[in-house]
């Protein structure tokens, strides 16, 4: 019994050998029939494509929430790993959208949707994929601060004096603030308080639930700075010339500090207990968080309106000389420069080895962050003043041709 249990076994095993061995034989007759009568370039295109999935994009989210990417305003995403110093180059343009005058205000991303002002006096809510308008308000001037993203909440001001609140989503109006004059700065929202300055000379603290004032405190002249809010402190330049510190709380000043002439719109960026800032008097100023004392300045040959990045101990800025200059940013020693064609006016933005900036030659850079070679550029149909976005793979900027530009990679160099 023993010895016919074993045959069958054997006769059992024989028979599994040979029904894969059909099955391998099908699968192999299939592939060459593929092959035969599959022209050669489909067939190799569709092995390539398979070996490319093996390595998707990582599932990150970079949103730039508002005009500094953070309340230090470093304007350095370190989030963003899809551009990079080794795929910069390949960048093209994915969509463009026309709103038929200048885009000044500097674009912010949240949830798959691009917030944007133009001159137009419209506020656009964009489908960041395509450019598709999600939602639009008409305001009664035009709109050059760029805008910021809390809670669900877009908040923006406008040159018919307010700062604006909207649903992020549906664009329903929140709430409206009314200052006296025009609102050019961009507003930067912490703890529940939205911090923006106006052109009536002063600094507000609004609820950013409800737009109630809760304190403002006066300067000399114009602010079209935009705040950095950082351990309790918000930091603004005004065009008196003076960069103010204040309680973020109490509106209390703590203490301001003369630096030449005008600080126009140049913003502050605070890192590490150092603040960095432009001026008109042709310097980038870096001082001392805690007290204003001043611990380096470095000259350009012109006015500065751009605001500082700063990145890897390293800060970045545009003059009206047509240069970009880093710095180093514990000494102010020059590291390099990098010649435009025209004045800048743009801010630089910091991400992954990569700086990217506009200039009023028309044309978007982008540049090796470490010795400033340029890597990319663009040319739009006029001058770019609008600071550029980067984030979730993708580039964004405004022009004075009155378009938002959007770039990405092709699919094969991702």
């Amino acid at each position: 019994m023993e010895r016919q249990n074993g045959h069958a076994r054997l006769v059992s095993r024989r028979k599994n050998t040979l029904i894969w061995m059909l099955l391998v034989l099908v699968v192999l007759a299939t592939t060459l029939l593929y092959v035969y009568v599959t022209p050669a370039h489909t067939w190799i295109a569709s092995l390539f494509q398979a070996q490319v999935k093996v390595a998707p994009l990582p599932n990150s989210n970079s949103d730039a929430t508002m005009f500094g990417y953070d309340l230090q305003h470093t304007r350095y995403n370190t989030r963003e790993h899809r551009l990079t110093i080794g795929n910069a180059s390949h960048l093209h343009l994915a969509w463009s959208v026309a709103t038929n005058d200048q885009i000044i205000s500097s674009p912010v991303v949240d949830n798959g949707t691009v917030f944007v002002g133009s001159n137009n006096k419209h506020f656009y809510a964009l489908n960041s994929k395509d450019g598709k308008v999600l939602w639009s308000y008409v305001a009664k001037a035009d709109i050059g601060s760029s805008p910021a993203v809390a809670g669900g909440i877009v908040y923006v001001g406008s040159s018919d004096d307010k700062v604006y609140a909207f649903n992020e989503r549906t664009g329903a109006l929140a709430w409206s603030y009314n200052t006296s004059n025009s609102v050019w700065s961009s507003p930067s929202v912490a703890d529940g308080i939205v911090y923006v300055g106006s052109n009536d000379s002063t600094l507000y603290a609004l609820d950013a639930r409800t737009g109630k004032g809760l304190w403002g405190q006066s300067t000399d002249n114009y602010v079209s700075s935009s705040p950095a809010v950082v351990n309790g402190v918000v930091y603004v330049g005004s065009e008196d010339g003076n960069l103010y510190a204040f309680d973020a709380q109490k509106g209390d000043r703590l203490w301001h500090v003369m630096l030449g002439t005008a600080i126009r719109v140049s913003s502050p960026a605070v890192v590490n207990g150092v603040v960095y800032v432009g001026s008109e008097d042709d310097n980038l100023y870096a001082l001392d968080s805690r007290t204003g004392k001043t611990l380096w300045k470095a000259a350009t040959k012109n006015y500065i309106h751009s605001s500082p990045a700063v990145a890897n101990n390293i800060v970045y800025i545009g003059s009206t000389d047509g240069d970009l200059y880093a710095f180093n940013a514990l000494t102010g020693q020059p590291l390099w420069k990098t010649a435009t064609g025209a004045a800048i006016f743009s801010s630089p933005t910091v991400a992954d080895g990569v700086v990217y900036i506009g200039s009023q030659d028309d044309k978007l850079y982008a540049l090796d962050a470490e010795t400033g070679t340029i890597l990319w550029s663009y040319k739009t149909g006029e001058p770019i003043d609008s600071s550029p976005t980067v984030t979730n793979g993708m580039l964004y900027v405004g022009s004075w041709d009155g378009n938002l530009y959007a770039f990405g990679l092709p699919s094969a160099t991702i």
